[in-house]
């Protein structure tokens, strides 16, 4: 196959979740009603903690930086795609590209440090609820956020600098409906020997350390439980919402891991990232809205409040 230069490279073509042109609408509305979905809840979540002054706790906190983030990687990939397939056009091109395999990396990283803090703010609620207000104050909560930032910064920028110096070949579409960094290793030339160790290492260090943190939490959270007396498993209760979503997450992760170790069809491959790059994102609010008592009052407020504008 003719090698030439990333310089020369000017653009991909995406090939999307089929071929088919009878069934193009049919994932146009699924998508966008998925997208409008996952916009409206995660903004009303955030609404719904900025204006009640009952949810301005840390908890609440992460949980609209949480809300945030899925709203812009949804935003990364999602409206792309939908706009493909209005102008039956797949290019994108290769800056792009680049900049949407960086911006997913960096928002997905930025979704697993948050569940981390998230679980760490839960274990301190439990673990030690009188110094709770202390531990947890405004710069520690701001500090950990940023840091999270930091750490996704991180990783968005290591992956993109090292697609940088790959060569790509003539062979440039890419079986999926965004630019995946694994999907755009296979598409290169150039040896990714260096690149893969790259990837495994980043992924034990930025995946693992966060995944680490969550089960440290919980962990501690259990112990401290079963030591106490039975009113700590209401306390127990508050971390539902947060088990769910963190449950989500990884479980669709996992999912698409094992899909892709069992096929080799890209577009079944394709099919399974769906579940983790754009369900999970729209989930969220259902779950903490319905499983939380707080937030669910604090929607009918923000609700009732702006119904009864004129």
């Amino acid at each position: 196959m003719e090698a030439r230069n990333q310089t020369a490279v000017s653009e991909f073509l995406l090939l999307g979740l089929t071929d088919d042109p009878e069934q193009q609408p049919l994932i146009f509305i699924l998508f966008l009603s998925m997208y409008l979905v996952t916009l409206l809840g995660n903004l009303l979540i955030i609404l719904a903690v900025g204006s009640d002054s009952h949810l301005h706790t840390p908890m609440y906190f992460f949980l609209s930086n949480l809300s945030l983030n899925d709203i812009c990687l949804s935003t990364t990939t999602v409206p792309k795609m939908l706009v493909n397939i209005c102008t039956w056009d797949q290019r994108i091109s290769y800056t792009g590209c680049l900049a949407q395999m960086g911006f997913v990396l960096f928002f997905g990283v930025l979704e697993n440090c948050l569940l981390a803090v998230m679980a760490y703010d839960r274990y301190v609620a439990i673990c030690h609820p009188l110094r709770y207000t202390v531990i947890m104050n405004t710069r520690v909560c701001v500090s950990l956020s940023l840091f999270s930032l930091a750490f996704s910064i991180v990783v968005g920028l290591l992956h993109s600098l090292m697609i940088l110096r790959l060569s790509f070949c003539t062979e440039l579409r890419i079986p999926h409906f965004f630019c995946e960094l694994a999907q755009i290793l296979r598409l290169t030339c150039s040896d990714t020997l260096v690149d893969n160790v790259v990837i495994y290492v980043a992924a034990c260090i930025f995946g693992g350390v966060p995944v680490f943190g969550i089960m440290f939490s919980y962990t501690r959270i259990v112990s401290s439980i079963l030591r106490m007396s039975s009113k700590k498993y209401k306390a127990f209760s508050t971390c539902g919402s947060h088990l769910s979503v963190v449950s989500l997450f990884y479980g669709t992760g996992i999912g698409v891991y094992i899909s892709s170790a069992v096929t080799d069809s890209p577009r079944k491959m394709v099919v399974a990232s769906v579940m983790y790059s754009v369900v999970p994102q729209m989930m969220n609010p259902f779950i903490y809205s319905l499983k939380n008592r707080d937030m669910k009052a604090a929607l009918w407020k923000l609700i009732n409040r702006t119904a009864s504008l004129p």
